[in-house]
């Protein structure tokens, strides 16, 4: 059986991981193969989305609204929110994450940073857990995730919490608006 400090070693290394697997599948217990996870997620920046109640009862809002970033807690509160977009001719961010996640609450933050920088943007956050069913017709397979809607229709989508290219896909938008005339 392999241990987990066998591994551990390899975390910098993903393709360390790879051959570990490839060279002794069978060895490998529960114990491991979820620290191979876990390693794998951090590394990666993502949390694959399943059911999960730890017993935390920490509050959602505390973590991932603030800003200018609305959490989202029910269907008719995002129809709402998309609507007013719609109004306002505002691009939509909605980030669907997770309490549990760790990059969904290390990239929070700056989610929230984004949200004051960007006024011209409307930044939405869901809780998959909070609002399974809905996160299920958006096809959430891994936490974070983040869609861009216009019109409420999803023209752009990131998987991960990588701060550059979420950056880069906000700077491109905000590039690509034109100038809103004052009334």
């Amino acid at each position: 059986m392999v241990s987990q400090k066998s591994f551990l070693p390899l975390a910098a290394d993903t393709m360390g991981f790879i051959n570990l697997l490839r060279s002794s599948p069978d060895n490998l217990n529960s114990q491991s193969t979820s620290t191979i996870s876990t390693i794998l997620n951090i590394r990666m920046g993502i949390c694959f989305s399943s059911t999960h109640n730890d017993g935390d009862e920490s509050d959602h809002n505390a973590e991932f609204a603030g800003g200018n970033v609305t959490l989202v807690s029910s269907k008719d509160a995002w129809d709402q929110k998309l609507s007013e977009a719609k109004k306002d001719h505002k691009i939509v961010i909605a980030n669907f994450s997770a309490s549990w996640c760790g990059p969904c609450r290390m990239i929070a933050p700056y989610y929230i940073e984004l949200s004051e920088k960007h006024p011209s943007l409307m930044f939405l956050s869901v809780d998959v857990d909070e609002l399974t069913d809905f996160s299920t017709q958006w096809d959430i397979k891994a936490t974070p995730t983040f869609f861009f809607l216009r019109n409420g229709e999803q023209f752009d989508k990131l998987v991960g919490a990588n701060k550059p290219e979420l950056l880069k896909k906000i700077n491109a938008i905000v590039d690509s608006e034109p100038p809103h005339r004052a009334v």
